[in-house]
């Protein structure tokens, strides 16, 4: 999503989950389908997880990069987290 000055942003977490609601999944049911804890895909909407984000983005049918794009570096791959 393109912010006011044009610039990409992350989705908002309501826009991921609409999203993922329009095509008839739920984030918990992604999270349990895929071997994971059904919290799981509700966590990475909040902090970087590459793995479940993949997930999301399949499910929505984009890249987790479009959903994502502070996260992941031009080339698609995640960017590595510094510590604080």
């Amino acid at each position: 999503m393109n912010d006011p000055d044009g610039k990409n942003t992350d989705w908002h977490p309501a826009d991921v989950l609409a999203a993922v609601k329009k095509r008839g999944m739920t984030l918990a049911g992604l999270s349990v389908a895929n071997g994971y804890h059904p919290t799981a895909a509700g966590k990475a909407l909040k902090q970087p997880w590459p793995a479940m984000e993949r997930i999301i983005a399949t499910g929505i049918g984009v890249e987790p990069q479009q959903i994502w794009p502070s996260r992941y570096d031009m080339d698609g791959s995640p960017r590595l987290r510094t510590k604080t």
